[in-house]
């Protein structure tokens, strides 16, 4: 696997971190290319949830977040879920972290190294498949103890029929407007979503490969949310 720092493999069943970094806005001076990235310090973790392997290979990572899982997110300092908050405020109100269990059914996601999206399966009650979920983040940096990555606020949902649609524009939009995606990100980003689209079209992976049949192993038991949950890593890579 491509990359200097961690680079073995876990094993299914492994219990690992699945982390996201929050969003901060780039240098004032920027980069002179419009992107945001150089000089820009990663924000500290604020979503974090603790996953089973389902698989792990040099193409793909594959991981369960099971039912009432104990994960981390982010709320507003008064408790407020970030979603109520009006979305002209949504991301300038001041934040905390808080712990919360992950609700309704599990969710599998899966993601191939360098690709700026992952895709989580969703089901209804009694295994009904629901949709895919096409989310657009920073491709992820393996360590030790899981992935991280940066979510980039817009969304793709895909449907058994072959349908899709956007998701969060209106999120990605207010994102630029209070500087937390560079202009040059946000290009990115919407190329990514672009690209993203293409592979639904074409039907490609992992839409085709019969995921939605997946079941968990009935004997993994629910990960622990670990008291260190947003410690920085020693060794990372891509």
């Amino acid at each position: 696997m491509a990359g200097t720092g961690y680079n073995e493999h876990w094993a299914p069943g492994d219990q690992i971190l699945w982390r996201y970094r929050g969003n901060v806005p780039p240098p004032r001076d920027g980069d002179g290319n419009g992107d945001g990235t150089a000089g820009r310090v990663p924000g500290p973790v604020h979503i974090c949830r603790p996953v089973t392997v389902v698989q792990d290979t040099d193409e793909l990572l594959a991981v369960w977040v099971a039912p009432g899982t104990e994960c981390v997110k982010p709320v507003l300092t008064d408790g407020t879920d970030v979603h109520d908050e009006p979305l002209a405020t949504r991301y300038t109100a001041p934040r905390t972290t808080a712990r919360s269990p992950w609700l309704g059914n599990g969710v599998l996601k899966l993601a191939r190294p360098g690709e700026p999206w992952s895709i989580w399966l969703f089901w209804e009650s009694g295994w009904q498949f629901r949709s895919w979920y096409v989310n657009l983040e920073e491709p992820r940096t393996r360590w030790a103890g899981g992935i991280d990555s940066e979510d980039h606020f817009l969304d793709i949902s895909v449907y058994p029929d072959r349908s899709w649609i956007w998701r969060d524009e209106d999120e990605f939009a207010q994102a630029q407007r209070v500087g937390l995606l560079a202009p040059g990100t946000a290009r990115r980003v919407r190329e990514a979503g672009l690209a993203a689209v293409e592979v639904i079209r074409d039907w490609g992976t992992p839409f085709r490969d019969g995921w939605e049949h997946w079941r968990p192993d009935p004997g993994w038991r629910v990960p622990a949310l670990p008291d260190d949950w947003d410690r920085t890593p020693t060794h990372m890579a891509s």
